[in-house]
């Protein structure tokens, strides 16, 4: 989802990180599970979120 919002937008940045060869930025990132969303260092998702509710979540989040 994220990788779409990026082509969508010139504002969105996003990149994948495969944690097992990266560690420590898993160790980083506190990564749990996958996939692992953050978004500005500040807001993270865990898991594979419906679009919808990736979207609500980011503005709900954002306008805090």
């Amino acid at each position: 989802m994220a990788h779409k919002m990026a082509l969508e937008s010139d504002l969105v940045k996003a990149d994948v990180v495969e944690s097992m060869e990266f560690p420590h930025l898993a160790v980083k990132y506190h990564v749990q599970g996958v996939p692992r969303t953050i978004v500005n260092e500040t807001i993270h998702f865990e898991g594979a979120l419906p679009e919808a509710r990736l979207v609500a979540e980011l503005g709900k989040k954002l306008s805090e």
